[in-house]
């Protein structure tokens, strides 16, 4: 389980066979095998860590499906990406609750100056885009985001400069696709309501 809330940007060294490897600055001690870390909003889990001067090297295996359902796909050695190690019970929940399994993959339509912070135009696809409501949450590329307004398979995100300085979305231009990931209560309230017009609810003996 991760927050939304982007810790390091890592940089993508190498891919093959599936395999990813990301320097980070992460301690290298601090990266357990079998740990969690969220790739631009990807849960994934590392399979070997290696020490490096500033920070680590580790390494995640994504499998073909994740591959053709994100923008992991578009991966190449260089990609900056934002990172998130998994949440403690401990942590400061700053974002919202988010799980990293990506939803769809959504794509910037526009971005626009709006005095120092930056307003982003996002289109998603036709299925997901009665999950995103004004004044929700959103998770794109790993960033929790309060969506401002939204317009059939389109809604609008404004980042700070903070935000814009400390993960990938200063670097981000339209055209660029986003991994999504829709709130997860909208995902519950919708099932819910589903299961209702089917008839599956009700008080239990």
């Amino acid at each position: 389980m991760f927050t939304g809330i982007i810790t390091d940007v890592g940089t993508v060294e190498a891919h093959e066979d599936g395999r990813f490897r990301i320097a980070c600055a992460y301690p290298a001690d601090d990266i357990a095998i079998g740990a969690s870390i969220a790739c631009d909003g990807c849960c994934l889990t590392v399979t070997e860590v290696a020490q490096r001067d500033g920070g680590a090297v580790f390494a995640v295996d994504v499998s073909a499906e994740t591959l053709s359902r994100t923008t992991l796909g578009d991966w190449v050695p260089g990609r900056r990406v934002n990172l998130e190690r998994s949440l403690r019970l401990s942590d400061e929940l700053g974002g919202h609750l988010v799980t990293g399994h990506v939803d769809a993959v959504a794509e910037i339509v526009c971005a626009t100056r709006d005095g120092e912070s930056t307003r982003f135009e996002i289109e998603v696809p036709r299925e997901v885009a009665p999950f995103i409501a004004p004044k929700g949450s959103v998770a794109l590329d790993g960033t929790s985001l309060t969506v401002n307004e939204v317009s059939g398979t389109r809604f609008g995100v404004n980042l700070i400069p903070h935000s814009l300085s400390i993960t990938t979305w200063g670097e981000k231009r339209a055209g660029d696709r986003l991994n999504l990931e829709i709130d997860l209560l909208a995902r519950y309230v919708a099932r819910l309501l589903e299961a209702q017009k089917q008839g599956l609810t009700g008080a239990s003996a």
